[in-house]
């Protein structure tokens, strides 16, 4: 078959010319419509039920919300993990799915189940609702509301939130790719009521009197229409309230004919929400701004340029002096890691094609092999966009051009060898009858083409495993391993057809032309390589023994490593996780959040602008407690920086400073994208996370802490971060029943006016056209200050008269859950670390050896290992099956070229031999093993073989021919394949060199795969042409094949 192809190939030009004409068509289609984006997706297939109730401390949250909902989930078919959050105001459960579900079945499946839990959640303590379907990258455009010089009179915070809400906000609406925008910061603008007690009790009113006259005297009404000559005249009664002065005019009752208005008793002004978060800017102070959310598997790229787009509109109707400046804007990195990716595979492409035009000795041989690069290149692409895959950092971080070609170069050199070995039998410059070069072609290309085909196939096959890895290593890996793939079989069409076919056109021409550039290096090349391999043909023993011990000492090396997932992306942006004591209000902690920028603005001037999110945002998909801080810090270019050389050097001098000059706060250093990671698929922010389950809140949080202090001793641990679960101050209003039965109340009523009276309820809705604010009722400012105003609520009683609450329940101070979170309905707490220049997987083994050591838990209570080191585990597990698998692939595949267990089990050698050279080289560049680099050598596996099918073939060939003697049939063979194994291994090499040792952003996942695929290939290739000609004089067993001259 492969026979035919090529035959056909030659024979029929046009028809292939044309194929090549539109494989550049569609590829060049698929390019403009190829999704891009910075790095894929790693988030979880996850939904998030999110209840909002404001009045609730966190241990009713879990008891009334949470609890119902997790039990209710609890049988929803292919879930993977249930956990959840509650705190004061929050239920946050997050259900995982398995990868394979669709994520928006997911969700009906949810919401049916949410419809049946809503009867066991009383009304008053919120409605569950599903957050939008985004994920870890769905973050893709932050900005503010930034006021100018010379304006910032004009706008408060609570216009600038309304003009963030009613303009900014409805017009980011409707975008192609946007789930949601969220607000931040500001406040949240109310009609309120703000109650007088005093005066309530002179116009002997009740709270519950003046809302109910608040309902009941805002709402429009229609009476249909009356016909009247010939017209029908419809009737609207006009009844809602539109301004302050309509609601101070709304009578609450009449006594003795006297009505008792609003205004009576309460003041009628505009206040705003309870709010559990805030925005600050640059140390200046508070800001409003927002979030822009992209829906789950939307493109990247395209949304972020739409929603751009659109703000660019958006600016030109906002009031003077305010001005839309985003922090974090998603095109930044994405411009930044494809153009990292670009320039690698253009500089790699380059590089490749300069050595195949060198080293061929011919223009025309070497332009047509790298010819196979854009078209393979082209016909990537258009299986990326038929697959749906997006161009981004790790999709196309593993093509090497130089592996790519690698079957065409095969063909070509036998080509040009071919022509050659004509040119000096007929001393003629050119093969002039087209048939008999067609001929020529045919016949070297029949004859080479079991090593190009076989070896491209194997190099294909070994991805194949790859495609088993599953969970974030399968998110990261399986683009890669389609794309190459993709590569890889364009390339091995064009091998076939292509190649032939552009070889029978140009070449066999000018033969006298040779350069004798090439000629002379590979001749130096052969010249040192000849005395080695005969001194190891005489010391066979000798040169297997040395390469087996060279194999032991790289296993020791490997044992030596380390380990980590993956190496962090750099992305350009840091973020600090910054927090205060747990308890500390909302306005210091607005405080600490804006010295903290003071600080960091002043020692280092590599920042353009830091934001910071304080407690959570309007759609709280971070349950953030309003003593957290996500500083967002937007630096310059690393080339401008002056105190650090790069991220992890400034990322602990910041820490430093911080910690020096701020006191009393903690702070663990990250990136945008990655604490969002992190945060989506765990749960937890840091990198590292220790688990500790349990049920008694102290209990863990004792214990927690007991092992903080035994791990921020541990080498390598730059921070360590125990979550705060307890230690809220709380008012606690414990009632007495006793007493309220005495008086005839019911606790229902009393708890209505605490919730109203201090959080405030809403009475209704007032319009300003098309603008809706909340009309709220509550205690004014004065009688909202301190336990002793909850003491001295009054509360009316059915007979008339009022008692103070304090009469009525005991008031006092107590320590409370800050927040209760569970995992698979158990509670549990967790321990962050931060590390820092040391491996995540030395840093665990020596935390696990450490703190099951000396922190003894009591009985029914246990540790478990997340974050980065949870993935790496498994991703191990995933690479112990995939690894063999493609090992065993490989050795099927030369079985079944060579038909001979011995052959293949000699060219299979080239495995082990190339795993030198990868550990090896991470050891040199002190790089621990990662699935990056493990990739790596799955690749590396596919390629070292292929220099040992070359070599093989030609000796199976010679004996064929009647080559009888060993030593003369070796050293022939590695004389003649000399020159397309040194190509090979040169391109594939040369051809990663740029990805191994560029230091632009999104680099440093890239370093490891080529590290590792260059080292194993020089060793390999190195060991192949000396060890495989030895391992085949030691293992022939025909009596009459010596090694005698």
């Amino acid at each position: 078959m492969i026979d035919s192809l090529i035959h056909y190939s030659i024979k029929n030009k046009l028809v292939i010319g044309l194929a090549v004409v539109a494989l550049v068509i569609w590829g060049g289609y698929s390019l403009s419509r190829l999704p891009i984006d910075a790095v894929p997706d790693i988030t979880t297939n996850q939904v998030q039920i999110l209840t909002l109730t404001p009045t609730l401390a966190a241990q009713e949250v879990e008891q009334f919300v949470t609890t119902p909902i997790e039990l209710s989930l609890a049988n929803i078919p292919d879930v993977t993990e249930i956990r959840s959050v509650s705190k004061l105001g929050l239920s946050v459960v997050t259900v995982v799915f398995k990868d394979e579900v669709d994520i928006v079945r997911g969700k009906q499946w949810i919401t049916e189940q949410l419809k049946t839990v809503e009867a066991d959640i009383p009304a008053e303590f919120g409605k569950p609702m599903i957050a939008p379907l985004t994920t870890g990258l769905g973050e893709i455009y932050q900005y503010t509301l930034a006021v100018k010089k010379g304006a910032k009179s004009k706008y408060d915070l609570t216009e600038l939130r309304t003009i963030q809400d009613w303009i900014v906000k409805r017009q980011l609406v409707g975008i192609g790719g946007v789930i949601e925008i969220s607000s931040f910061g500001g406040y949240v603008k109310q009609y309120e009521v703000s109650v007088n007690p005093e005066r309530l009790r002179a116009h002997n009113v009740t709270l519950s009197e003046l809302y109910d006259a608040l309902q009941k005297n805002n709402a429009n009404t229609g009476g249909s229409y009356i016909e009247r000559i010939g017209q029908a005249q419809f009737i609207r009664g006009e009844g809602v309230v539109k301004s302050l002065s309509d609601i101070e005019q709304i009578v609450i009752k009449n006594v003795s004919g006297i009505p008792v208005l609003v205004r009576d008793v309460a003041g009628v002004d505009f206040g705003h929400a309870n709010r559990f978060g805030a925005l600050v800017r640059n140390g200046e102070g508070e800001a409003v701004g927002g979030i822009v959310l992209m829906l789950k598997g939307a493109n990247s790229a395209n949304t972020v340029n739409a929603v751009k787009d659109r703000i660019s509109r958006i600016q030109k109707t906002l009031p003077e002096g305010i001005e839309i400046v985003p922090f974090i804007e998603r095109t930044k990195l994405i411009n930044k890691t494809i153009t990292t990716v670009s320039e690698n595979l253009l500089l790699g492409g380059l590089i490749v094609i300069v050595v195949l035009v060198l080293l061929m000795g011919s223009l025309r041989a070497g332009l047509v092999a790298a010819s196979v690069i854009p078209l393979a290149m082209l016909f990537t692409i258009g299986m990326m966009n038929t697959f749906d895959i997006s161009a981004n950092l790790m999709s196309l971080g593993a093509i090497d051009f130089g592996v790519i070609v690698d079957g065409a170069v095969i063909i070509v050199e036998a080509i040009v060898h071919r022509f050659q070995v004509w040119y000096e039998d007929n001393k003629r410059n050119n093969v002039d009858d087209p048939l008999e070069r067609d001929q020529l072609v045919y016949e070297t290309a029949k004859r080479i083409r079991t090593s190009a085909a076989f070896g491209e196939i194997i190099i294909l096959m070994v991805y194949l495993p790859i495609l088993s890895l599953v969970g974030i290593e399968g998110k990261m890996f399986k683009p890669m391993a389609m794309t190459v793939g993709f590569a890889i079989f364009g390339a091995f069409i064009l091998s076939l057809t292509y190649v032939p076919m552009m070889s029978s056109l140009v070449m066999g021409k000018n033969l006298h032309k040779h350069w004798n550039f090439s000629e002379r290096v590979l001749a130096w090349l052969y010249r040192r390589y000849e005395p080695l391999i005969i001194w190891s043909l005489q010391w066979r023993k000798a040169t297997v023994g040395i390469t087996l011990g060279l194999f032991v000492i790289s296993l020791l090396v490997f044992n030596r490593l380390g380990g980590e997932f993956v190496p962090t992306l750099d992305e350009g942006d840091l973020a600090i996780d910054f927090r205060t004591a747990s308890g500390t209000s909302l306005t210091e902690t607005i405080n600490s959040a804006n010295k903290a920028h003071q600080i960091l603005r002043k020692h280092f001037p590599e920042i353009q602008q830091i934001v910071g999110r304080v407690g959570a945002s309007e759609i709280p998909t971070d349950p953030m407690p309003i003593e957290m801080v996500d500083q967002m810090i937007n630096m310059k270019d690393i080339s401008e920086w002056k105190n650090a050389k790069n991220r992890e050097e400034m990322s602990e001098k910041m820490a430093a400073v911080l910690a020096e000059e701020l006191p009393g706060t903690s702070v663990e250093m990250t990136q945008p994208i990655q604490m969002r990671f992190n945060e989506m698929i765990t749960g937890v922010r840091s990198d590292v996370v220790v688990k500790i389950f349990g049920n008694d809140l102290d209990v863990l949080y004792e214990r927690a802490n007991a092992a903080a202090k035994v791990i921020e001793k541990i080498e390598g641990v730059a921070s360590v971060r125990v979550e705060q679960i307890v230690g809220l101050p709380q008012i606690s209003i414990n009632y007495n029943r006793a007493k309220i039965a005495q008086y005839g109340l019911s606790i229902a009523d009393i708890n209505r006016l605490v919730r109203s009276g201090f959080a405030g309820e809403t009475a209704g809705t007032v319009y300003e056209q098309e603008r809706r604010f909340d009309l709220v009722v509550r205690l004014d400012a004065q009688h909202r200050q301190d336990i002793e105003n909850v003491r001295q609520l009054l509360i009316p009683l059915p007979q008339g008269g009022t008692v103070p609450l304090a009469e009525l329940a005991d008031i006092g101070f107590r320590k409370a859950p800050a927040q209760i979170s569970h995992e698979e309905t158990r509670r549990r707490i967790t321990i962050g670390i931060g590390v820092l220049n040391r491996d995540v997987e030395s840093v665990v083994n020596d935390v696990q050896a450490t703190i099951e050591k000396k922190v003894a838990l009591p009985s029914g209570y246990f540790y478990t290992y997340g974050g980065a080191f949870e993935n790496l585990q498994r991703a191990k597990e995933r690479l112990s099956f995939a690894v063999p698998l493609a090992l065993f692939l490989i050795f099927t595949l030369l079985y079944f070229t060579f038909h001979s267990l011995k052959e293949s089990l000699l060219i299979f050698s080239a495995v082990p031999m190339s795993a030198i050279g990868g550990i090896i080289a991470l050891w040199m560049r002190d790089m621990p093993f990662s699935i990056s680099a493990g990739v790596g050598f799955i690749a590396l596996f596919g390629v070292a073989v292929l220099n040992g099918i070359v070599l093989i073939s030609y000796l199976n060939d010679l004996e064929k021919e009647g080559v009888t003697n060993l030593k003369e049939r070796i050293l022939k063979t590695v004389e003649v394949r000399f020159r397309p194994v040194i190509i090979t291994a040169t391109v594939a090499s040369l051809g990663f060199l740029p990805m191994a040792i560029s230091n632009s952003g999104g680099a440093e996942v890239q370093r490891p795969l080529a590290t590792v695929v260059i080292g194993g290939i020089l060793s390999a290739t190195l060991l192949t042409l000396v060890v495989l000609p030895v391992l085949y004089a030691l293992f022939s067993k025909k009596k009459s094949e010596t090694l005698s001259p």
